[in-house]
């Protein structure tokens, strides 16, 4: 690993980051080193950073040289850290995969030939090149304009507030605004009804991303936990009440990562509560159309306030993430004040790509009963092998979305993303979807692989477990990912 300049960690912070590490058994050596492992595995040490000293370590925890020198001796032998003279201790991750894929690699491209779990997100429906000739067939006229659409291209305003209406919530063209995709719907919403300071209320766990670009715009997440039976309304309405949230953001269909569906009875409950509080909810629906077992959906959340809800949606999982189309639906009264905030961040979504969601909204009823039957499929292809090869992990099959969200026996997700890629496979650990840190034992399984490398990934996915649990981890040869 080449570090033109490496992060100091001082010895107090990385004390803060280690909290109550001596609680359990076994040599103390190895309990530092493995929590050492967990911290730089999930991301909370930065790949490149400068550990203390051994004596600076020492003295900030109170321990043994001996102690603190095996544990960094031990993560040199496993990859997690290089030593060289005259440059100190510097963190590293022991793969090939990571640090130059890391979190912003190109799925697919630069995972070629390793089973990716980590995009939640399928590939392409057919048809999307049919649907971009027909585009640019339309395109012309357009080329006679600057191209600036700040509130997208009329054309598709007008089918996206259809498809509100036909689901029961009124919606006119002029509260639609396109952007480019989900995220940049989120972020531009936040920014519009928050300040500086401001508390927003999310889910624990979910989406990151999101809770990132919240964070960026200067506000404090208020995380409330996801049980495992769903949405806790009563700790949700007592959180609402004690914090006074200015605005919430949440994911109501198929909640990322989790799978639940939020029932229309508690829809109905949350949406007074945010009313009553005054908070702006900005529900994110990008998962609705993905509901595989064919049952009927609740209404809109935005159907119980209309006046005090954004709804965000997007194309890229039931169409294609390449397209970059996502919208806000927003209420008349917000209108001017999201388009304030968006021109500070861009001026329009794409236009040949706005034309091709168009065509593909006007034909989605053909279209969809085929993304679902092919994502059911693989669903219960992974719930299968997960089952067979790893029968110690608890999940639920989800009514719909795109993931599994598996819970392991121990508290070890970091430490199997960072031994997995050794094998092959790539995974996001449990403790990413939480604004709050933890879900140590948790991890997010996409469905979105075909079902022979679902099953292929699980096996891998599996051997990778048990070595982590039962003894040194299997190191990844050449033979292995033929």
């Amino acid at each position: 690993m080449d570090c033109v300049k490496s992060q100091y960690l001082p010895a107090s912070t990385l004390s803060g980051l280690l909290g109550a590490w001596s609680d359990g058994t076994g040599p103390a050596y190895r309990i530092l080193a493995g929590r050492l492992r967990l911290l730089i595995a999930d991301g909370r040490i930065m790949p490149g950073s400068r550990l203390p000293s051994e004596r600076e370590l020492t003295d900030a925890l109170g321990v043994s040289r001996t102690t603190v020198a095996s544990a960094y001796r031990e993560l040199r032998d496993s990859g997690y850290l290089i030593s060289r003279r005259g440059s100190g201790s510097v963190t590293a991750l022991p793969s090939r995969i990571e640090p130059e894929l890391g979190r912003h690699h190109a799925p697919g491209i630069d995972t070629d030939g390793l089973y990716d779990f980590t995009c939640a997100a399928p590939t392409a429906v057919p048809g999307i090149s049919t649907a971009v000739a027909e585009a640019a067939e339309d395109l012309p006229p357009h080329l006679a304009t600057p191209g600036y659409h700040p509130m997208g291209l009329p054309v598709l305003r007008e089918e996206i507030a259809a498809a509100y209406e036909e689901r029961g919530l009124p919606t006119s063209p002029e509260q639609i605004i396109v952007t480019a995709g989900a995220l940049a719907a989120t972020a531009t919403a936040v920014r519009a009804v928050t300040q500086i300071g401001d508390r927003v209320l999310t889910e624990s766990p979910t989406h990151p991303n999101s809770v990132d670009a919240i964070r960026r715009s200067g506000c404090r997440v208020v995380a409330t936990p996801i049980s495992p039976d769903g949405w806790d309304l009563p700790l949700l309405e007592a959180t609402i009440r004690q914090s006074s949230p200015r605005a919430a953001w949440l994911v109501v269909d198929f909640q990322n990562p989790t799978g639940w569906l939020m029932s229309a009875t508690d829809r109905q409950r949350l949406a007074i509560a945010f009313a009553r509080s005054r908070t702006t909810a900005i529900v994110d629906e990008t998962l609705f159309e993905l509901s595989l077992d064919g049952q009927e959906m609740p209404p809109p959340f935005a159907s119980y306030d209309p006046a005090g809800v954004i709804t965000v949606g997007s194309v890229s999982k039931s169409f294609w993430g390449g397209l970059r189309i996502g919208w806000m639906r927003v209420p008349e009264t917000l209108v001017a004040r999201v388009l304030d905030a968006r021109a500070s961040m861009d001026l329009g979504a794409p236009v040949l790509d706005q034309l091709v969601v168009a065509g593909l909204l006007r034909r989605r009823s053909t279209i969809l009963p085929e993304r679902r039957a092919s994502l059911a499929l693989r669903r219960d292809a992974l719930a299968e092998a997960l089952r067979e090869h790893l029968p110690s992990w608890r999940f639920r099959v989800p009514a719909g979305g795109l993931s599994l969200w598996c819970e392991l026996p121990e508290p070890v997700g970091s430490s199997l993303v960072g031994v997995a890629q050794r094998n092959g496979v790539l995974l996001v650990a449990g403790s990413r979807f939480s604004p709050d840190g933890g879900l140590e034992s948790f991890i997010r399984l996409p469905f979105t692989l075909e079902p022979d490398a679902l099953r292929d990934g699980v096996e891998r996915l599996a051997m990778s477990y048990a070595s982590l649990t039962t003894g040194p981890p299997v190191r990844r040869t050449a033979a292995m990912i033929a």
